[in-house]
């Protein structure tokens, strides 16, 4: 037990060496070919599709203005990476491997406890979703990162001429460390080598609430563009947002409530793109649009 202990921790350490090396490559090309203006298809357009699924991203590419496929990632027991916003199974859309709901003695359910081939069991697309009643009903399975992106890359090369691209989430909290996903670092490292071994490190934005994430980012993996998400309770000035990471960042994405026209200029100005999260009416995207916008993130990309 010892020894293995040890080999964990020894790849642990490794692994964001490996990954920028391998990572060198994979981003020589394409570098500077980001959207003009970033059409987010938000957890693959969960108006329309169960959220987060290879379906819901297949239908996304079908949509010919959008440009990037939004997701979540969350790390199992087994530390596979998976595609998933909430870091339980969610009963609101959830249901259990024999059909039947998730009762309040069941919950939570948490991802980061289970292991990869109890967690596929569940369902998270047949059970009718109030929030988002046009969503089609089917049975869905929770797909690995891997997975789904040889899904949406095979799909891509039939359905469109030119690559799609992806945002990704690290669903990482502080206080939720060892509880509902491993430290922040080796979060991290085990998504970054799934996108590095994929190839699409030059077409991936990675994104997070969690400044510990963006920071590490940035130190480990210099090459992968990243983005700042905040809420809308958000106060500090853009200048007090690049002070306290310490760089930079390649995005900030804010609550839509907040990015006025002040604040895009602020970003501008310190050559930050703003892409605004989730924007839902077709108003709203064309008052963004016309605030000059670098992107947006929504959950009917139909709208676009």
């Amino acid at each position: 037990m010892k020894r293995s202990l040890l080999r964990i921790a020894f790849w642990g350490t490794l692994l964001p060496f490996v990954s920028c090396s391998v990572m060198k490559d994979s981003t020589k090309s394409n570098s500077g070919n980001f959207p003009k203006l970033s059409l987010e298809a938000h957890r693959g357009g969960r108006g329309l599709y169960p959220e987060e699924s290879i379906a819901a991203m297949k239908n996304a590419i079908d949509l010919a203005k959008v440009t990037t496929l939004e997701m979540d990632c969350h790390i199992t027991k087994d530390r596979k990476v998976v595609v998933f916003h909430d870091d339980y199974l969610n009963p609101k859309f959830v249901l259990k491997p024999n059909g039947s709901e998730i009762s309040d003695k069941d919950k939570p359910l948490r991802i980061y406890d289970m292991l990869y081939k109890d967690l596929i069991k569940y369902d998270i697309g047949s059970k009718f979703y109030k929030e988002f009643p046009e969503q089609k009903k089917q049975v869905t399975r929770i797909a690995k990162l891997s997975d789904l992106i040889d899904s949406t890359e095979a799909y891509a090369s039939v359905k469109r001429k030119a690559p799609i691209f992806y945002n990704i989430e690290v669903k990482s909290k502080e206080d939720k460390d060892g509880i509902f996903h491993p430290r922040v670092e080796e979060f991290v490292d085990l998504m970054v080598q799934v996108i590095t071994d994929k190839k699409i490190a030059s077409r991936t934005v990675i994104q997070s609430f969690d400044s510990r994430a963006i920071k590490y980012l940035h130190k480990a993996y210099p090459q992968i563009k990243v983005s700042y998400l905040i809420d809308a309770n958000y106060t500090k000035s853009v200048e007090q947002t690049i002070a306290a990471l310490g760089f930079t960042p390649f995005i900030i994405s804010p609550h839509y409530k907040i990015a006025t026209r002040d604040f895009i200029a602020q970003c501008h100005k310190a050559d930050i793109k703003v892409i605004p999260w989730t924007v839902n009416t077709k108003d709203e995207i064309e008052q963004l649009k016309a605030v000059k916008v670098d992107g947006i993130i929504s959950d009917y990309p139909n709208l676009f």
